[in-house]
């Protein structure tokens, strides 16, 4: 949510439990496996459905393009039809987008950095249990 000094400094029409669970719908939409994989391959570049997909590797039509709708709907990817018979689709990242792919590299990062020592927890919870 922030800190207190941050929510004393929000205007007074401010409503932070709209922004809280519009945050926390952003965040269960954006935080699957298939939505992180996209957002980090449309960061490299503007691709096209099928394109996406191969690259992707495992995911269905449907599923991706469920992923993309969502991730649309949230801002973060950008649909653009060329009038060409057949209509040719591109997806890009938005603003918005490449600034969520900054996060999501950031937290592959942290997981290498941690990934010893994440495993050797694994392992000794799982001998404790």
């Amino acid at each position: 949510m922030g800190t207190r000094q941050e929510i004393s400094a929000l205007p007074p029409e401010a409503d932070l439990a709209q922004a809280d669970s519009l945050a926390r719908e952003i965040f269960s939409d954006v935080a699957t496996k298939w939505s992180l994989l996209i957002i980090e391959f449309l960061g490299q570049r503007t691709m096209r459905f099928n394109e996406l997909r191969r690259e992707v590797g495992g995911i269905s039509h449907k599923v991706l393009t469920q992923n993309l709708r969502t991730l649309e709907r949230n801002g973060l990817v950008e649909r653009t039809v060329h009038p060409t018979v057949p209509p040719s689709v591109e997806y890009t990242l938005t603003d918005a987008g490449q600034a969520l792919r900054k996060v999501v590299d950031g937290m592959c990062d942290w997981t290498q950095t941690y990934l010893s020592q994440i495993k050797a927890a694994r392992r000794r919870f799982e001998g404790n249990a």
